[in-house]
């Protein structure tokens, strides 16, 4: 699953429209929009979003013994 698409569940989960979490990062409805279409973010991006949508986000590697990077 992209990470358009658990955004998207998300924000229905929260009840947030494209319109209101653009408001909530302080940039236009298109550009969410349009990221959304990409399926394109920065990792500070996703940071901000979760944090909006009082979600935590994490990204990490894991090897094949647990280890995490």
């Amino acid at each position: 699953m992209g990470m358009a698409k658990k955004i998207k569940l998300l924000m229905v989960e929260r009840d947030v429209t494209a319109a209101k979490l653009a408001e909530m990062l302080g940039t236009s409805q298109s550009n969410i929009s349009n990221k959304l279409k990409r399926d394109n973010f920065s990792e500070k991006e996703l940071e901000d979003i979760a944090k909006a949508l009082e979600a935590k986000y994490e990204a990490h590697f894991v090897l094949e013994d647990g280890r995490r990077f």
